[in-house]
């Protein structure tokens, strides 16, 4: 790359006058900032730091605040280099620390952060310092270096993750000690190297370093799952965001089976088993200090032990109705049916529908000190103060059913069935809304209407259904688009009727689009919301149920009395502006 004509670091003084010149600020502003002395913990921050805090109005732009991302694009322009925005999802943390060492990319303030195959990027915060350039380009090997330049508060930090987690591995790898419980036992296509002492430990200071740094990373990401997969040569680790994977990281496979070992270790788990599947939970608290629950599935694969560990944030899995997307007469029909004395609820969708999150939040919702409510699940997926929690066990024979006959002595008012899986456990279910329970409970079902020939198909007699079933809500979770990027768009007509076949549902005019930004990751979606088809029985319904009648025949009253389908409940999602047609192709079923 070109030499800049001379180096020079940027201080405070520099950008106030620059600022001052390009009248972005006050004189008054500029006076503030330099008779405000640093403190001791700000002393490592960049002058662009010192400045944003105050939170001055940009003159130019009077609706704007001079914020941190505003200033480092401001400092871009008058570099001449291109911004960039760290987002660790996208960056091989392994490749960039190769390029220079932490002692280097410190003393200049500079990160690698895209490895190309003839272009090395560089990102830094302080654009015009050039004295590094020609010493890094020798070790580039022929590629040519690229400057761009950065948010210093983003620079500092993934500098310190990236070449912390990279000391981590290395460590890990060279480690000298030896753990029977973390070699590869499990990899059909074992090699044994004779002379090979290099397995790390599972409770080495490496591993427990990069264990920490994947659950804290997991949590500001947003991730509701983790996935450890062991592959021939290296372990990939995964992060399910809003609904999709993510590639996050390759470990080196002894790597990666010590830090599935000491998962299992902090989960209670039997570490030296590894031939069967094994379930396990473990608690901790995440940079605010909240507590957050993880369930722990391990499943023996051809290369070795995969790990999914399932974080259960109780912000998210307990949270309002409006914030679910429950809302308006959907809102009003479920509330009418949890406020009966008895009877069953049915939620029904596919894994990662939002069931478990739309029950939670419904018996935080009914647990007042007039009532008991009392769980059975498999497991318990939060631990909720104001419920009364029981786990399936089925090592001594402890499963639904058995649960729910001890919990009918337990003088119950309401009562939660974690999933309703064969007959034994819908009769008891249903022996248990005919003494005067309130049951609710899942199944895996398509739609709301399917739910009662799901029931039938385990063995339940229609009249029983048509007694004790008080409605049925399927749901699915929806990707949002993100509120910062959206753009406006004319409605497509073709996919209009795509959606809404063979429903008229009216259609709008304009409706949106996913762009991409920096607060969703150039995804252009952000969040996630439910789906609902609500339907509840009439005297109608549980005539036809117990006459036996056809599941088409169920559907067509269901609708008749006014059940929307999921698919139009997206089109209502649609037209709002919240979500996009393609989004609810990919997740409702055409009924």
């Amino acid at each position: 790359m070109k030499k800049t004509a001379f180096s020079f670091r940027v201080d405070t003084r520099w950008c106030l006058d620059e600022l001052l010149k390009d009248g972005r600020i006050s004189q008054r502003d500029a006076n503030l900032v330099a008779t405000t002395a640093r403190t001791r913990d700000k002393l490592h921050w960049h002058p662009l730091q010192m400045i944003a805090q105050f939170g001055f109005v940009d003159i130019k732009k009077p609706e704007a605040k001079l914020d941190l991302d505003v200033l480092t694009a401001w400092l871009a322009e008058k570099a001449g280099q291109p911004l960039f925005h760290i987002d660790p999802l996208k960056i091989n943390a392994a490749e960039v620390t190769e390029v220079m060492s932490y002692a280097f990319a410190e003393r200049h303030g500079i990160l690698a952060v895209q490895v190309l195959r003839d272009e090395v990027v560089i990102a830094s915060a302080q654009p015009f310092h050039s004295e590094w350039e020609e010493n890094l380009q020798h070790t580039l090997k022929g590629k040519s270096l690229k400057r761009v330049v950065t948010n210093p508060a983003h620079l500092h930090r993934y500098s310190i993750e990236f070449y912390k987690l990279a000391r981590a591995i290395e460590g890990a790898g060279n480690s000298d000690s030896v753990s029977a419980g973390s070699g590869s036992i499990g990899n059909f296509e074992q090699l044994l190297e004779l002379g090979n002492l290099q397995s790390p430990d599972a409770n080495d200071q490496h591993i427990v370093n990069i264990v920490d740094w994947l659950l804290q990373y997991a949590f500001d990401q947003r991730a509701s799952d983790i996935h450890l997969e062991p592959r021939r040569e290296r372990g990939r680790v995964r992060f399910r965001i809003d609904g999709v994977l993510h590639n996050i990281y390759e470990f080196p496979t002894q790597v990666m089976n010590a830090v599935v070992s000491r998962i299992k270790i902090l989960g209670r788990m039997n570490v030296a088993e590894k031939r069967k599947p094994q379930d396990g939970r473990l608690k901790t608290r995440n940079t605010k200090g909240f507590e957050i629950e993880l369930r722990l599935s391990t499943l023996p694969t051809a290369f070795g032990e995969k790990l999914v560990m399932r974080i259960f944030d109780p912000d998210v899995l307990v949270r309002g109705f409006k914030e679910l997307g429950l809302t308006g007469s959907d809102y009003d029909k479920w509330q009418k049916m949890v406020q009966e004395p008895n009877g069953i609820i049915l939620v029904t969708g596919p894994t990662g529908s939002g069931k478990t999150t739309t029950l939670y939040s419904t018996l935080k919702q009914l647990a007042t000190d007039e009532v008991n409510v009392c769980t059975i699940e498999d497991p318990i997926e939060m631990v909720e103060p104001s419920f009364n929690q029981m786990q399936v066990h089925h090592g001594i024979d402890l499963s639904f059913a058995e649960g729910i006959r001890a919990l009918m002595r337990q003088d119950p008012d309401i009562i939660m069935v974690g999933e309703v899986r064969d007959y034994e456990t819908a009769d008891m279910a249903i022996q248990a809304a005919l003494t005067g329970h309130l049951v609710l409970s899942t199944l895996h079902t398509n739609d709301a209407p399917s739910s009662v020939t799901r029931l039938i198909d385990l063995g339940v007699p229609p009249f029983l259904i048509s007694a004790t079933v008080l409605g049925v809500m399927a749901q699915r979770l929806v990707r949002t688009l993100c509120p910062h990027c959206k753009v406006e768009i004319p409605c497509d007509t073709q996919a209009w009727q795509e959606l809404t076949n063979p429903w008229k549902a009216p259609m709008p005019e304009r409706i949106f689009s996913p762009k991409g930004c920096l607060e969703c990751r150039d995804t252009g979606y952000l969040g996630r919301l439910g789906l609902y088809e609500i339907m509840l029985l009439s005297n109608d319904l549980k005539k036809k149920i117990a006459e036996n009648v056809s599941l088409a025949d169920l559907k067509n009253q269901a609708w008749r009395e006014g059940m929307l389908p999921l698919r139009i409940a997206g089109a209502q999602k649609v037209a709002a502006g919240q979500t996009t047609i393609e989004e609810i192709l990919r997740v409702a079923p055409l009924s």
